[in-house]
């Protein structure tokens, strides 16, 4: 039975490709692409002439349709614009659509600026949290930051540079100076990694450029039951605007995961 090899592709460095993956990109009769451009170049530099189609965040559900069709007469690659398709990636309608019609999926392995970021961070790695994309709207950046500040586990995103200052300056200012590390362009000419506190990170990135992978360490466990200003700010706005302390409590423990008790008593001194 035809198969969706989903292929890890490299995230910059085109040396990064494993030999199976270039075998199977040789030997399916169709490479679905998130961007055929970048795919093309990968493929002309390891002389693969397999057909290629688009496929992205705009692709809509007739051509998903059409190519769930075509695997059932044959096998087709989906590769991500760089790195492992369907990790915060449009491939992931593909497969959800293969997977519902019973086709097989097999993975072949391989970059991933996640892992990569999180290697060489030299933050614990043992658990972590991928929220892909930090929000665009402020305010949703904000409010996923309150609701992670209270998180043990290593956090990962992704930023653009245009944004990268303004979601340094919340994770500063909401989740404190804790210990990041932001890596700049992986495998790339010009990769970089910085290692600092949150506060360091701020001052060094006057100027970004290129694509970002944020590593930010978790909330230390000796500060686990502390309600930061941002905590207090957040219950005061929701008592303020009308909701009841119950359910103002009961909405911040579940984002911060911080006990009730001590937030009933932040509520009390607030007011």
């Amino acid at each position: 039975m035809p198969v969706l090899y989903v292929v890890a592709t490299p995230i910059g460095n085109l040396e990064d490709i494993s030999l199976r993956a270039l075998r199977v990109l040789r030997e399916v009769k169709l490479i679905a692409a998130e961007d055929t451009r970048s795919t093309r170049k990968l493929l002309s530099a390891y002389g693969i002439r397999t057909p290629l189609t688009s496929f992205h965040e705009f692709t809509g559900e007739s051509k998903t349709g059409r190519l769930i069709r075509e695997l059932t007469e044959k096998d087709i690659a989906l590769v991500s614009e760089a790195g492992t398709p369907a990790i915060s990636d449009p491939g992931y309608n593909l497969v959800h659509a293969a997977v519902g019609a019973g086709i097989p999926v097999i993975t072949v392995p391989g970059p991933s600026a996640v892992t990569a970021a999180l290697a060489v961070s030299g933050l614990a790695a043992d658990q972590f949290v991928f929220v892909g994309f930090l929000p665009r709207r402020v305010t949703e950046r904000r409010r996923l930051l309150v609701s992670l500040a209270g998180d043990a586990r290593t956090l990962v995103a992704f930023e653009t540079p245009h944004r990268l200052r303004e979601a340094l300056e919340d994770i500063l200012n909401i989740m404190g100076d804790r210990r990041m590390a932001v890596c700049r362009e992986l495998t790339k000419l010009h990769e970089e990694v910085f290692r600092g506190t949150a506060g360091e990170v701020v001052k060094y990135f006057t100027c970004p450029k290129g694509e970002f992978t944020l590593v930010i360490a978790g909330l230390r466990r000796d500060r686990m039951l502390e309600v930061s200003p941002e905590v207090e700010a957040e219950l005061r706005r929701l008592t303020s605007g009308g909701m009841g302390a119950k359910e103002s409590v009961s909405l911040v423990a579940e984002r911060t995961g911080l006990p009730k008790r001590k937030l009933y008593e932040t509520v009390q001194r607030l007011r």
